[in-house]
């Protein structure tokens, strides 16, 4: 049963040393709407690509998430884009919506062993995101969609190679998402798994496959509050 109810009690993680983090959504909140950004670029691109009109390549860059994992992987297999350039282009935001954030930055500190960041995006994108929330200092790594051979989450290939480069003890580690999907090779590998949801869901705009009933056997923790989490963890 999905522990929901309740914040974290210290001994739920006392036997965690590796705290794996993915990135849009999870390390700011949903409501920021950074990713709003990189959609709108993501269409452009498709409709560039493609001459077409933005409601078909936005049409076409859904049905490519849905079916691959990642707009990028499905442009690569259909299209044979050059991934580089796809990304550079996507990440091509504005970070100014992200304001620091010295508690969650931390709690983050806080946490004993290692930290990284696991990301669908690019590194570029990780670390200027968390440079703005003023959090990037805090983490050990970042092993994002070029490390993973462009390969997405929920691959499981994606997730035996991170695990694998980063020689990361599953029953020792714990991760954090906001895609319910992502969360179900991490509970199989044996982490501690946290979804993350946005404040007031019932009344935030969220793509169907972000919403969670609360009763996924694979999800352990959801916390609308990251910060407020890992302050109950190691406080």
């Amino acid at each position: 049963m999905t522990k929901i109810d309740r914040m974290p009690d210290k001994a739920d993680f006392q036997h965690v040393t590796d705290w794996v983090f993915d990135l849009d959504n999870t390390l700011y909140p949903h409501h920021v709407n950074l990713f709003a950004q990189i959609d709108k670029n993501m269409t452009a691109y498709v409709a560039a690509l493609l001459q077409m009109e933005r409601e078909e390549a936005r049409k076409l860059q859904k049905q490519y998430y849905l079916e691959h994992g990642t707009t990028l992987q499905g442009l690569m297999i259909h299209h044979g884009i050059d991934p580089n350039d796809f990304l550079e282009k996507a990440h091509a935001i504005d970070y100014t919506a992200l304001a620091p954030q010295p508690e969650l930055g931390e709690a983050i500190k806080a946490l004993p062993g290692r930290k990284f960041i696991f990301t669908n995006g690019s590194v570029k994108h990780a670390e200027m995101t968390a440079e703005a929330l003023g959090i990037l200092e805090h983490f050990d790594d970042i092993f994002d969609i070029v490390a993973a051979d462009y390969v997405p989450k929920p691959a499981q290939a994606t997730y035996d190679k991170f695990t694998a480069l980063k020689r990361v003890e599953t029953t020792k580690a714990a991760m954090f998402e906001d895609l319910p999907r992502n969360l179900t090779v991490p509970k199989a590998l044996g982490m501690q798994t946290v979804l993350l949801v946005p404040r007031n869901l019932e009344e935030t705009v969220v793509e169907w496959w972000e919403k969670t009933s609360g009763e996924e056997d694979h999800i352990d923790f959801v916390t609308d509050d990251l910060a407020a989490f890992l302050g109950k963890i190691t406080g």
